[in-house]
């Protein structure tokens, strides 16, 4: 046995950028709990971070690397790979390959990718999946302060008076983040806060105000805004006139309140309540995030936001600016070493031509790309027309997660080279790969990542590297050396990547730019092992303001800031053969594909199966009803997910979440809907205003399922499976009723001919049930009914983990009933400590009347704290029913 140790991490989630300790065990078990010290979360962890343990198992990892499915070795793989390239940019130029990046790559990854495209290959065609989540904030912070610069802190959210969230339920997104302002709110029970989102969403039920604006109503509510300040004679003159141009213009393009109303579908009672609270609050930070970018117009509402700021001197200072918050955890590193398509390294300008011959003389390269590359959007229709010839896609899962994404595989499928490094053998994207390449995970893996708030931590590795994965770092390099770039690439170790990164942030600066962590470029192996989370900038000659802008200067030539005249667009008429409006984000305790998370059983608790979020109305309007299957259909696809019908969602509108891929459903993969339209100015992909319609999916029968072995594959119409602690559940359904459930169960629950089988079978009522058993073991149980299977999923899913000695115990198991002394702990509400609702409900009835008292009770809200809304929601309701 190895002695235990501990080891100071950050999570590889968002982009909150928590610390982690990771304690590994003399027998090698590991357990995380937050980092005390880290200044981003000092020891909090959200559900999916508390649970980051259960995700580092080798089940379904990709150990060896692969050709035309394959295994091979190393040498062979990276030949190909460099040989593919050069004979592509040999015969059709340097624009005929490209890669497509991640925000889960660490920044040292990030810097050789890009180095080797931009300054070797001499393309720029490297874009990254950061695009789909906060390219818009790039291109407004550029277009308002010349760089893509964050202003603020994490404390800045805590010291405010008035915090506005724009598109960001920040509960769930953002867990963390949203606990440090609810602990402050506590502590200033004055301080306001406004909600600004078309759902009702967790976060909402913490803030004064939910504004349910229309989706891509934002331009005009913050113009809007803009107008009413100076009516209202609230703004800052001074700072205008001594740092800031263009205020005259943007102020002409202000839309009446009347007009702003039309637009937004708010009372003007309610917009000026928001607007007078605005006025009067001199400490106010604007968050915003998906909701804000994911949008034809997302650059405009960074600008509408960041206008209102600097037209009251609320920025560079405690307490108020605008605040973008990025969704994964590097993607502010990505954007440090120029990841994106129009992006140069070291927040250079890759239209710039000071800035190209910079950066080229320090990297000593060949070739410089001299325009922007394809965005990933363009990129990936070059793919599919024929004009990308090989493509490195590295730590992300485009197939899913981008717009058209039918259109994304039939891309993939016909490009004469596809690379895929990633970590999981079986993704929906690495399934269209020539040479798989096995890259290492999260434990495994050793760099720096950059939170939302510029602080640089390290992400250390406390795991061997499991079969012949590699570090991403270090096969970027070993291709690049392979096509004859061996000097350039020549680190020995990450530390070195890190330090050339650091010197070119410094190279020729002086101050001129805002990203400098010149501090860092001599810094040697041991330095970097024990470096400490900084936040940036960290130029070498001292150490300036966390917060930038405080002196009133910027990065524009004339050192003032812009305002930037936005206009609401014109609205579209409705499109009657697709009359609702589908939203798509995140849920709680899953991410992004579910590559890491779909592994947790704990995280699959809360959420086990895709869904839409359906207006009450909507839903009668169109014949659906709760827990009904529901087809949503656009233009460009079809997905089959289950209905939840709730008032927290605005009429005529849909939200459904984009976790679930074709691993995980029969089909549900909800970014097949949206359409490849973008923003012009930062090409970011318009995730959050699609044209759909929906039509109830007609069952003749439904199912669920627990099996203690994941089967190959599920021969039914519907189907969603999820990890549970000793197996599998899947949710079925089917458009016509079998004749023979007998054969149906032997093969999705993998029996044996001698398997022992207990079965119940009412054919006219259309209901069957069997449980096999192997011994006292559950081998697995299949529930039918004609309507959505009455049985507690929680409690089925335990009897895996259960011993079944006797008869009557296994007729417990076909009934779908827990008995007496085994009570149900019904649908998971907590997913850190697993706490189910009826666990709650019984708490509730014994005496614990607030959220509070829960968590004494059951621990349940007490770690992360992103499920004490849906606590209270409970609380509420049996107040309600105890009042009736």
């Amino acid at each position: 046995m190895t002695q235990a140790r501990e080891v100071r991490t950050t999570c590889p989630y968002c982009g909150v950028g928590c610390g982690v300790l990771a304690k590994v065990a003399a027998d090698g078990a590991v357990t995380v709990r937050g980092d005390p010290l880290h200044p981003a979360n000092f020891g909090r962890l959200c559900s999916k971070g508390s649970a980051l343990a259960e995700i580092i198992d080798l089940d379904g990892r990709l150990l060896h690397p692969e050709i035309g499915g394959k295994r091979t070795n190393w040498d062979d793989a990276l030949d190909l790979v460099a040989s593919k390239f050069s004979q592509a940019i040999e015969k059709h130029g340097s624009d005929s390959v490209a890669f497509y990046v991640s925000g889960q790559l660490l920044t040292e990854d990030y810097y050789l990718a890009n180095k080797l495209m931009k300054g070797f290959i001499g393309s720029a065609n490297i874009d990254t999946n950061s695009r789909l989540c906060m390219s818009s904030s790039v291109a407004g912070h550029r277009r308002a302060f010349g760089s893509d610069t964050v202003p603020g802190t994490y404390e800045d959210l805590e010291k405010a008076d008035l915090v506005v969230l724009v598109g960001s339920n920040l509960a769930w997104c953002h867990p963390v983040l949203y606990q440090r302002i609810v602990a402050a709110k506590d502590k200033r029970p004055g301080m306001k806060i406004v909600v600004i989102d078309p759902r009702r969403t967790m976060t909402a039920d913490i803030a004064e105000m939910h504004l349910a604006i229309a989706p891509d109503g934002d331009v005009a509510l913050f113009s809007g805004l803009l107008g009413y300040l100076a009516a209202k004679d609230r703004l800052n003159r001074d700072y205008i006139a001594a740092h800031t141009n263009g205020f005259d213009e943007a102020l002409a393009a202000a839309p009446s309140l009347a007009d702003v109303a039309a637009w937004t579908e708010l009372s003007p009672e309610t917009l000026s309540a928001f607007y007078a609270l605005f006025a009067a609050s001199e400490k106010t930070v604007t968050v915003y995030s998906q909701g804000v970018n994911q949008s034809v117009s997302g650059t405009d509402k960074v600008n509408a936001i960041i206008n209102c700021h600097l037209a009251t001197g609320r920025i560079g200072k405690p307490g108020a600016g605008p605040f973008s918050i990025t969704g994964q955890p590097n993607a502010m590193g990505g954007r440090e070493v120029g990841g994106l398509a129009n992006m140069l390294a070291a927040h250079m300008d890759i239209e710039n031509s000071e800035h190209r011959d910079r950066v080229q003389r320090f990297w000593a390269s060949p070739a410089i790309a001299e325009k922007p590359g394809l965005k990933a959007v363009d990129l990936f229709r070059a793919v599919g027309d024929g004009r990308i010839k090989a493509l490195w896609i590295m730590a992300t899962n485009p197939v899913d997660s981008m717009p058209e994404a039918d259109a994304v595989q039939a891309a993939l499928a016909a490009c004469p080279f596809v690379v895929v490094s990633d970590v999981l053998a079986r993704t929906d994207t690495a399934r269209h790969a020539h040479v798989r390449l096995p890259a290492a995970g999260w434990g495994e893996k050793d760099g720096t990542v950059t939170n939302s708030e510029r602080r640089i931590s390290r992400q250390r590795a406390f795991l061997p590297l499991p079969g012949e994965a590699r570090p991403d770092w270090r096969i970027i390099a070993d291709v690049a050396r392979r096509m004859g770039f061996a000097e350039a690439f020549d680190h020995q170790h990450q530390a070195a990547v890190f330090a050339e990164h650091a010197a070119l942030s410094d190279f020729e600066n002086g101050g001129a730019r805002d990203f400098d962590i010149g501090r860092y470029a001599g810094i040697d192996a041991e330095a970097y092992e024990a470096m400490q989370p900084f936040q940036w900038p960290a130029r070498p000659e001292g150490r300036e303001s966390i917060r930038f802008f405080d002196n009133g200067h910027f990065y524009t030539p004339d050192r003032k800031a812009r305002f930037i005249a936005v206009r609401a667009h014109e609205k579209a008429a409705p499109n009657p053969a697709y009359p609702l409006t589908l939203n798509t984000g995140r849920i709680r305790d899953h991410w992004h594909t579910m590559t890491r998370t779909g592994k947790s059983p704990r995280l699959s608790q809360h959420i086990a199966e895709p869904f839409a979020e359906i207006h009450p109305l909507d839903a009668a309007l169109h014949g659906i009803a709760d827990a009904d299957l529901v087809r949503l259909e656009s233009p460009h696809g079809s997905v089959v997910v289950r209905a939840l019908v709730t008032m927290r969602q605005r009429r005529g509108s849909v939200f459904a979440p984009m976790h679930w891929t074709d691993q995980f459903a029969s089909n549900a993969r909800i970014d097949t809907l949206a359409p490849a339209v973008v923003d012009p100015i930062s090409g970011q992909p318009a995730s959050k205003k699609i044209d759909i319609r929906m039509h109830k999916l007609a069952a003749s029968a439904f199912g669920f399922a627990v099996m203690r072995e994941r089967p190959e594959t599920i021969d039914a119409d519907y189907w969603a499976i999820a990890k549970c602690t000793s197996g599998w559940r899947v949710e079925l359904a089917f458009t016509e009723a079998r004749k023979d459930w007998v054969g149906f169960a032997s093969s999705l629950l993998q029996m044996p001919e001698d398997a022992d089988r207990l079965a119940y079978q009412d054919q006219s009522a259309g209901r069957f049930r069997l449980a096999a058993f192997d011994g006292p073991i559950l081998k697995g149980a299949l529930f039918i009914a004609p309507e959505p299977v009455a049985v507690s999923r929680a409690w089925a899913a335990e009897q895996l983990s259960a011993t079944h000695e006797n008869q009557p115990q296994r007729f417990r198991v076909v009934a779908g009933r827990a008995g007496a002394d085994r009570p149900d702990p019904g649908a998971t509400v907590c997913s850190c400590f697993s706490v189910g609702v009826n666990q709650i409900t019984a708490a509730i009835a014994s005496g614990c009347s607030t959220v509070e008292a829960i968590g004494q009770t059951l621990k349940a809200g007490t770690n992360c704290g992103s499920c004490r809304s849906e606590i209270k929601g409970i609380i509420d309701a049996n107040r309600l029913q105890a009042a009736e």
